[in-house]
Parts: C-alpha cells; sequence; structure tokens
C-alpha cells in the first residue's frame, strides 16, 4: 500500500459540471487502481463535497463515507478533534481540517480522507481569518 501523507492547502474551488465529473472519475480511477475507499468530513461544505463525489454512477466502489461536522462539538464527539485545536488554532485551520482527515480515515476504515472547514460568511470572519477563508486537508 502506498503512504498516505498528511496536506492542506487553501484555495478556491469552482468548476464546470463536465470538469467536476472528470475531476471525479479521475480520483474514481486512481482509488479503484489502488484498492482503497475514501471518505470526506465536511464543515462549511455542508456535505456538498461528498455529494459530488456519489453522483458518480458506480462511487460505492471506492467511496465509505461522509460526516458533516460543523460545529466544533461535532468535530470533537465525531472525528476526535482534540479540544486543543480549537482553543489554539480555531476550527477553521491546518491544525483543524488534518485532525479531521485523520478522524474520518480512522473511524472508517478508508485509507483516503479530505477535510474541509473553512468561514462560508455572512459572519464569523476575524481579521487573519476572513469570510471565504477555507482550508482543506487530505
Amino acid at each position: 500500500m502506498k503512504e498516505i501523507s498528511e496536506h492542506t492547502e487553501t484555495c478556491a474551488i469552482s468548476a464546470e459540471p463536465d470538469e467536476k465529473n472528470r475531476l471525479v472519475a479521475e480520483l474514481a480511477s486512481l482509488l479503484l487502481a489502488d484498492n482503497v475507499a475514501m471518505t470526506t468530513a465536511e464543515s462549511c461544505t455542508g456535505g456538498l463535497i461528498a455529494g459530488a463525489l456519489t453522483d458518480m454512477p458506480g462511487s460505492s466502489a471506492w467511496f465509505e463515507q461522509s460526516v458533516v461536522t460543523y460545529s466544533n462539538r461535532a468535530k470533537q464527539a465525531l472525528l476526535g478533534v482534540p479540544a486543543a485545536v480549537f482553543e489554539q488554532h480555531g476550527a477553521v485551520s491546518e491544525a483543524c481540517v488534518l485532525a479531521m482527515a485523520k478522524g474520518a480515515s480512522e473511524r472508517s476504515g478508508a485509507s483516503v480522507a479530505v477535510a474541509a472547514s473553512g468561514i462560508a460568511g455572512p459572519g464569523g470572519a476575524v481579521p487573519d481569518k476572513p469570510v471565504g477563508t477555507v482550508w482543506l486537508g487530505w
């Protein structure tokens, strides 16, 4: 089995339906080739990542589950994100999405996990985290 490393990124995501379908098909092909499944842990996206993945026919062959943890309490209870992460870094942080991805992978048994947390707005912004800030980790 290949080594799966931690990774985070901040980015702006928008894809046309054809591009989204192409990207999901490419992801599915990679997961199937390695005989692994994936899971998602989502906050600000509210399940939209999982929805995009499971729109593809046959996704049950490589998609395990998704959990939407909008509140910090849910992130702790369902994914095991330590309280210290929120105290030291906040929910919209690299530390949080890495803990979310790790918890999702451990709890689901999936080898690949992606996590998202961000500030959707219109409120919730702070000086170093404006509305639209999103962290993705895998």
